[in-house]
């Protein structure tokens, strides 16, 4: 799995010309899920993206995490993260998982980021046409894979 995490001061999908989801404060989260991925993952990576100590204190000071801020999770499904392009100009997907393996697992990280935050994950849907609108805060924006935890 693959995440580009995003502070924000505010964030929302939109799906056919509405709101779907959106947040104040707190972190847009792209995920990518390829076929090698396991749920093992979504528990290291919801704890990463947790406890990440990515907000500033009072004294202007990184350390301060999207749990002790209260702030919100915008979680977005994102297979072109996997994208290969050392061949030619147009980008390769054949490492992001197909639905049936990336939906149930997509699924189940909405559900331990939710459970590890402790409130509701706001969401995109997955496969639609989403646009995805955000003000990033610092700007602070940090990527994450699984297969570089050790």
């Amino acid at each position: 799995m693959r995440v580009v995490i995003q502070r924000v001061s505010r964030a929302s999908v939109t799906i056919e010309g509405k709101v779907h989801s959106q947040i104040g404060h707190g972190l847009l989260v792209l995920l990518g899920i390829e076929e090698a991925d396991t749920p093992e993952d979504i528990g290291w990576l919801s704890g990463k993206i947790i406890n990440m100590r990515i907000f500033d204190d009072e004294n202007g000071v990184m350390n301060v995490s999207v749990k002790d801020k209260e702030g919100g999770i915008l979680l977005v499904s994102q297979f072109t993260l996997h994208a290969s392009t050392k061949k030619g100009n147009r980008p390769g997907y054949s490492r992001a998982a197909k639905p049936e393996v990336a939906i149930p697992l997509y699924e189940q990280m909405v559900h331990q980021l939710a459970q590890d935050l402790g409130k509701l994950v706001q969401t995109g849907v997955f496969q639609a046409d989403m646009k995805v609108e955000l003000l990033n805060d610092g700007p602070v924006t940090i990527i994450i894979d699984t297969k570089d935890k050790e």
